[in-house]
Formats: C-alpha cells, sequence, structure tokens
C-alpha cells in the first residue's frame, strides 16, 4: 500500500466518483464526525458521485439514502440498492432475492445464528440485527468485548459450514445465501442508475475502506484506498488496496476528500 500522497495528479483529476464504506472509514470509534459528513456534502458539491457501500442494514440504508448527502447507497454487503430521488419523493430499491425467498433465508439464518451464539462465547447477535432482510450479523466488538482473531475465524468457519458466505466487517462477521457481494451490487447500481459500466470506468472512480469484506473492492479497483485503520488486518485480507491515508477512520476519509477537491 503506497502512501495516498503518491496518488498521482493525472489520475485525481479525472476521477468521477467516491465510493466508500461506512464502518471505521467515515465513523471514527463508532460515531460519525461532522467534519467526515462535511466531506462528504464538499464531494457532492463538487459534482463527484458519492456512494456508500456498507455491510450496515436496510433500515439504515433507507434513512441514509433520504438524509445523507450521497446518491445512492449498497447494503447489507450487497444484497441490495436503494436510490432516493428527491425531485420525485420516491425510493428506488432493488434486491437481489424476491421476497419469497428472502423470508426463505431469514428462517435459515436463525438457525445459523443460534448455533454460532450458543459455540462462541462472548460474541452476539448485533444489535442492528433487526433492521437487516437479507443477512446475518453477529457482533464480535461493537457491543461487545473484543473477540480474539481466533473466535472470530471460528464464526466464519460456522457460518461456511452452513452453506453461508462469510465476511468479516471492523465489527461484524457477516453471512449469507448467495455468492453476491459488494462488488456485484455496485456494479449493477451504477449501471441502472447512473449508465455507467464500470468495468470499462473503474479508472474514474476511488472506492475507501478499512476491512476484510471491503477485499473485492480493493482487487477490483486501480485508485482504491485504505484509511489507517486497516492495518490492524494485517495478513487477513484477500486484497490490499492501492493506497493508504495517514490518519484513521473518518479523518483519513477526510484526507480523500481534500486531496480529490484540492485536485479539482
Amino acid at each position: 500500500m503506497k502512501p495516498l500522497a503518491e496518488f498521482t495528479h493525472p489520475a485525481l483529476v479525472r476521477i468521477r466518483g467516491v465510493l466508500c464504506d461506512i464502518d471505521d472509514t467515515l465513523t471514527t470509534e463508532g460515531r460519525l464526525t461532522a467534519a467526515a459528513y462535511a466531506a462528504l456534502e464538499r464531494l457532492q458539491g463538487a459534482g463527484l458521485l458519492v456512494v456508500p457501500i456498507t455491510g450496515r442494514p436496510a433500515g439504515w440504508c433507507d434513512h441514509i439514502a433520504r438524509m445523507w448527502p450521497v446518491d445512492a447507497i449498497v447494503g447489507e454487503n450487497g444484497a441490495f440498492y436503494f436510490r432516493y430521488d428527491r425531485a420525485a419523493r420516491t425510493m428506488r430499491r432493488r434486491y437481489v432475492y424476491d421476497d419469497a425467498t428472502l423470508a426463505a433465508n431469514r428462517e435459515k439464518l436463525a438457525v445459523v445464528r443460534d448455533r454460532i451464539l450458543k459455540e462462541v462465547p462472548g460474541c452476539a447477535m448485533a444489535s442492528d440485527q433487526h433492521y437487516r432482510v437479507a443477512d446475518l450479523a453477529i457482533d464480535y466488538c461493537e457491543d461487545v468485548p473484543a473477540l480474539s482473531p481466533a473466535a472470530v475465524d471460528k464464526i466464519v468457519s460456522l457460518m461456511q459450514a452452513a452453506g453461508l458466505t462469510a465476511k468479516v466487517s471492523s465489527i461484524h462477521v457477516n453471512g449469507w445465501f448467495g455468492d453476491y457481494d459488494k462488488l456485484s451490487m455496485a456494479r449493477r447500481l451504477m449501471h441502472d442508475c447512473f449508465d455507467i459500466d464500470l468495468d470499462a470506468q473503474k479508472n474514474d472512480f476511488i472506492f475507501v475502506g478499512d476491512s476484510p469484506n471491503d477485499a473485492p473492492m480493493f482487487a477490483y479497483f486501480p485508485h482504491a484506498v485504505g484509511v489507517a485503520n486497516i492495518r490492524a488486518f494485517a495478513g487477513r485480507l484477500a486484497a490490499e488496496p492501492a493506497y493508504v491515508t495517514r490518519a484513521p477512520g473518518g479523518a483519513g476519509f477526510e484526507e480523500v476528500a481534500d486531496l480529490l477537491l484540492t485536485a479539482r
């Protein structure tokens, strides 16, 4: 990972949009700072597309799409996208699965949840689970004392043994049925809502993240950036970003925004 300062000026000036994780990328110690929120607003105000790509639940994403200075959002690690049309006051929602499939999957996820809670002492169902439609989120350090890497690995293995795709974020282990991820839904969103072929235009976008569930995005985007706290996952990333900021969390995201806006 190269220092963010090595991002070249010609590459910076062609950037059209910023995709970013939320937890520990925009947030700092679990809170969204005024400065990080203002960075989103400044980016959007400069004409850049701003799209969070998060593991957070549908209930949160509805609020974010409506209330934050963003153009759309991908949630639950790629289970859906939401785009709010402020002029028409309508929300466009697209899910990987239909309602019947989502409901059936939630019943099966409950069985997996109960087994994990029984077999991995100290973990808990994530506090935002009630607002989810497609995945299971197990808390390993957000509202519980931090579990060991071995305990996190056991949660992952139990999910995988039950046929789930499992990804580790900075606070949760998320599991779901299917092979979708943050990248697959980001591609669909950009095509459906903005007529953008990401495969052809990925050099025109930055992704900013911080944890293993961002690895598909890090591998895909030549200009992916990790905020400094990504170093906590050294050796546990399937792919690393090209660049890393000096500061962690929201302050690191501000570095990215400042660099982009200064170049423009």
